[in-house]
């Protein structure tokens, strides 16, 4: 079984002002059902809102779930927050959560978006208007679900809010490897943090990637993964400065997968970035990252543990 989470709110209209490809996760969804009885669909429940609250600062997450988004803020975000913008806000975090839970029961899961890594305590930015990686990682050790989270973040941006909302967080630990050079030019703290030269191809990064990456999860031994499975470093995209290939993504998330699978940590993937006028392209991208990242977890004994 492939669990797929999707929620009919993550597919929007576009906002007025907003240079966001909004078709993208209708586009992923699409893709996804045309494979058929393989994958189970999943849909969530809004992330409560006093679990955005254990991130955001109380007073943001007012002004997103009633829709009065300051001006500022949300040119910061990219684009205005109307009422429809905040249920797919909410929606989003309850989607990263139950992919979540179902990687726990079943070794790998995931959700048809995500990975807005750079909402900020009290703003959003960077397209992104909660942090779903962190409010969920928070909620799932907070209660008990898990003991300790690794978000893995490859994609082409620093996830700069994720490491600042989990910042000496004893149960969570941060990973990020992206262009030195690219967005946001004030760079926070993970755990770790692999800065890139531009332009840097499959072979190096690939090497780089795993030298890093797994001395990190030998010594936290994460008992769950949150993957950021962005595909904005792939040669070409519009909002990256990386030159990886269709196989160098492929190989990137088959190692990633290798080291979860060796160290017993399920894996739950988010979507992350992916940025160009071909949106049904980069939707297939996306749908790549699922469809790897779940053949390598098939038949490893990673599959349902319920």
């Amino acid at each position: 079984m492939i669990a797929i989470v999707h929620h009919p709110d993550y597919v929007t209209e576009a906002p007025a002002r907003s240079t966001y490809r909004w078709g993208k996760n209708g586009a992923i969804r699409d893709l996804l059902r045309a494979r058929g009885d393989a994958l189970t669909w999943f849909e969530p429940e809004p992330m409560p809102r006093e679990w955005l609250e254990v991130a955001h600062d109380p007073d943001y997450v007012a002004e997103v779930l009633s829709a009065q988004v300051p001006a500022a803020k949300a040119r910061r975000i990219g684009f205005p927050v109307t009422p429809v913008v905040a249920r797919r806000a909410q929606v989003v975090p309850g989607g990263t959560y139950l992919a979540a839970r179902l990687a726990l029961d079943h070794g790998f899961a995931a959700n048809t978006a995500g990975g807005s890594h750079h909402a900020l305590a009290d703003t959003g930015a960077g397209y992104c208007v909660f942090n779903d990686l962190a409010v969920a990682a928070l909620r799932l050790v907070e209660e008990g679900t898990t003991a300790r989270v690794l978000i893995v973040d490859v994609d082409v941006h620093q996830g700069d809010g994720t490491a600042a909302l989990t910042a000496g967080h004893p149960q969570i630990a941060t990973y990020s490897i992206h262009a030195e050079k690219n967005f946001p030019v004030r760079k926070a703290r993970s755990t770790l943090d692999v800065p890139l030269a531009d332009s840097i191809g499959d072979d190096a990064y690939l090497a780089v990637l795993e030298e890093t990456l797994a001395p990190l999860i030998a010594e936290w031994q994460p008992t769950l993964i949150l993957y950021q499975g962005g595909v904005d470093p792939f040669a070409g995209d519009r909002l990256g400065r990386l030159a990886l290939t269709q196989d160098g993504l492929d190989r990137r998330d088959r190692l990633v997968a290798r080291l979860a699978i060796a160290a017993g940590a399920p894996l739950a993937v988010t979507v992350g970035g992916g940025y160009g006028d071909d949106v049904m392209a980069i939707a297939a991208r996306h749908v790549r990252v699922i469809e790897t990242l779940a053949a390598a977890f098939a038949g490893t004994g990673a599959g349902d543990r319920s």
